[in-house]
């Protein structure tokens, strides 16, 4: 096993992932054919109750074959405290925020693989720009609190980390193939046996656009090896391919009213992306209750985006080509004489160590942990500007180099006073920046950010079945690479975000039902925030802001999908945030005056004030059928919080009212038979809403309907 794990008790009964839909533990191995796996784990799938540490919650890749998930959006939807907007149709690009964070880009989460840094510069440029198949993951853990200080750097609001299956020791694979509307076709093909597993994942169709097409293959692979019973070892090596035709302009108000959610003129434009991924781990565990884990890891991403147009505003095709938008005209793309190529490549790489052991201090059993990691990122940014509709060269106007060099380390231990435990933490992060224009005549620049901050867990066992628990942590998150140092190298008046996190929770089982409810408290002594348009246009800004809110979730009946005897399971995660305001008034980083209308005690950009997700079942036999509702509240889009937007408006400034989408799959899987299918209908009432304002109005996928069939061996 890896170290013990700070999770809550309601992994230990059973409560996560979403109580209900919990597949039941596995048994575990007898002591001579215990395994020593080389993987970090951020929750665990059955931590003791004396490791609690805040709220945490696991999803299973039982729960999502169930629901059919087809996206990571719709995966997290299910996860309390998480909210997860769509942008092209795919989930290929995740915009996911947490306790009330901006969800654009995901800049604010830090998202892991098995442990590992999964984006490709969480440092520099914290941003996401592609997803691997959610279909290849064996379960997501979403860990919210002070257990955050183990990780990093981004420690203020959650962490979500993608746990890959362990290879069968025995032959094993299956093969499963999906097709629907939107021209939608997806192969999900897996293979292993003797510690080696290769998945396969393709899948494209048509977005939620017009002129959207999106092709996506990845191949991942894993080797474990047990060495000896002191040393195990685990390798992964990961490829993924997107060649898109997606835009990143949204619509104006003229537009919708005149030609509908779906248009979209840009015909032109292509996402190109490259992804590789290696890493090795190492375990190495001497004696019981004493372990070294050791990883390296590499990355390299690739993405070339060819676009003529970024926002609704900008006049890349000329200053009449915008204003015809505007007005709601139909315009013609092929008379834009220009695409701007905005090229990227990433390299980071680092090695990170944990040294996990048993302790017993001053009279008190429990367990601590001490890590260190080393981590390098180099980004280099191009921009080519072309002369035709669907140019791919031109004339290089930006060629940047920018790194990062973090030196980080945490430590933490486990008090167990015996009905209660506390676990207190520290994290040091030590970075440097640098920026260099590459181009004749360009400055160059750096910057060193330091920072410690702490962390409290606290554990209270009332009985068996019910736990209280607390958290209070510090949080960290360093600022990009180029809102750091401007263009010309000079340094910009940008600070790393901090904040103070607190969290009161309560977990119990009542009469069948598992219950998990959490309030919580972020106050940002300083957050670095965007308003409501993208792409550059607008200033960053800071200032004090201040989120509060309750997180609720309930399960009903979690045994049902593997007793399957004709039985009703229900879940339910319900998010209220009815503070999310800006204490201060937000002032932008490079004038110091107030940021695009921010006013004291406005609501922030981009955080609904409910969203819920209620999901309920009934499986007999081979047959699992389910109804489901996702839910998001109302939202503003700027800091002025515009209720309305003006007629021939840009799209980019009124509220998001809120909406629900309901999603509906029957699946058929019947004892003993080695085929199983399934039908889904997402978006079952083909509901129209609106998703975001920040590049002009961009709304959701319409109704999808999916039919699927899988071989398994």
């Amino acid at each position: 096993m890896t170290r013990r794990t700070p999770l809550s008790l309601a992994l230990a009964l059973g409560l996560a992932p979403l109580p209900g839909l919990a597949a039941p533990a596995p048994a575990p191995e007898p002591a001579n054919t215990k395994r020593t796996l080389a993987t970090i784990e951020v929750v665990g799938r059955l931590p003791a109750p004396e490791t609690a540490e805040g709220s945490a919650t696991t999803l299973d890749q039982s729960v999502l074959v169930s629901a059919r998930a087809l996206t990571v959006n719709e995966a997290l939807r299910k996860v309390p405290g998480v909210t997860v907007r769509d942008e092209e149709g795919f989930g290929l690009r995740p915009n996911i925020g947490i306790r009330g964070s901006n969800p654009t880009r995901s800049t604010k989460v830090l998202i892991l693989e098995d442990g590992l840094p999964a984006m490709y510069a969480p440092y520099g440029d914290n941003a996401s720009y592609y997803h691997a198949p959610i279909q290849r993951y064996d379960r997501i853990e979403v860990l919210k609190g002070a257990g955050l200080l183990r990780f990093g750097p981004q420690t203020i609001t959650g962490a979500i980390n993608y746990i890959t299956p362990d290879p069968p020791e025995d032959a094993a694979g299956h093969v499963e193939v999906s097709a629907g509307t939107r021209d939608y076709r997806a192969l999900h093909a897996s293979v292993g046996g003797q510690g080696l597993l290769v998945d396969l994942g393709h899948k494209q169709g048509n977005g939620a656009r017009d002129n959207t097409a999106l092709e996506q293959t990845d191949l991942f692979a894993k080797y474990q090896w047990q060495v000896s019973e002191q040393h195990a070892l685990t390798f992964r090596a990961n490829t993924l391919r997107e060649a898109s035709e997606v835009g990143y302009s949204g619509l104006t108000e003229a537009e919708y009213r005149n030609f509908g959610a779906e248009y979209y003129p840009f015909e032109n434009d292509l996402f190109d992306i490259e992804h590789g991924a290696l890493s090795a781990s190492h375990a190495w565990t001497p004696r019981e209750g004493l372990q070294l884990l050791t990883s390296a890891y590499y990355t390299e991403f690739v993405r070339d985006w060819w676009r003529q147009s970024s926002t609704t505003t900008d006049t890349q095709c000329g200053t009449a080509f915008r204003d015809a938008r505007l007005r709601g005209e139909r315009v013609n793309p092929a008379l834009c004489n220009s695409a701007q190529g905005r090229l990227r490549r990433y390299y980071t790489w680092g090695v990170d160590t944990r040294l996990s052991w048993d302790t017993s201090l001053f009279g008190t059993s429990g367990s601590s942990e001490a890590g260190l990691r080393w981590h390098e990122e180099d980004q280099i940014r191009f921009q080519v500007n072309g002369t035709a509709p669907a140019a791919r060269t031109g004339t290089l106007v930006e060629n940047n180099l920018r790194t990062a060099e973090a030196l980080a380390a945490f430590a933490t231990t486990t008090f167990d006073l015996g009905t209660v435990q506390l676990t207190p933490s520290v994290r040091r992060e030590d970075i440097a920046f640098a920026r260099q224009n590459r181009l004749p005549g360009g400055l160059g620049g750096a910057e060193d950010i330091a920072e410690t901050t702490w962390g409290l867990g606290a554990n209270w066992i009332v009985s068996d079945a019910v736990v209280l628990f607390a958290s209070a942590h510090e949080g960290f998150a360093p600022p990009r690479v180029e809102d750091l140092i401007a263009g010309n190298g000079t340094s910009v008046a940008v600070g790393a975000e901090d904040s103070l996190n607190l969290e009161l929770g309560l977990r119990t089982r009542w009469q069948g039902i598992d219950v998990e409810a959490t309030v919580f408290r972020t106050d940002f002594a300083n957050q670095v925030v965007v308003g409501s348009i993208a792409g550059g246009s607008t200033p960053l800004a800071q200032g004090e802001t201040e989120y509060a809110g309750f997180e609720f979730a309930a399960g009903m009946n979690r045994g049902a999908l593997q007793r399957r005897s004709g039985e009703f399971y229900a879940n339910l995660a319900i998010t209220w945030l009815p503070t999310a305001e800006q204490s201060t008034v937000l002032r932008r980083v490079d004038t110091g005056a107030a940021a695009n209308g921010s006013v004291a005690g406005n609501r922030l950009p981009y955080a609904p004030d409910l969203t819920t997700t209620f999901r309920v079942g009934y499986v007999r036999g081979a047959w699992d059928g389910s109804m489901e509702v996702q839910q998001i509240g109302r939202q503003w889009a700027d800091f002025a919080n515009t209720r309305h937007p003006a007629v021939n408006g840009d799209g980019q400034f009124g509220q998001l009212d809120g909406y629900a989408t309901w999603n509906a799959t029957l699946n058929y899987e019947p004892d003993g038979s080695a085929w199983s299918g399934y039908v889904a209908v997402k978006n079952l009432t083909d509901r129209e809403y609106i998703v975001d304002r920040t590049r002009g109005l961009l709304f959701g996928n319409p109704r999808q309907i999916v039919a699927g069939l899988r071989y398994g061996w």
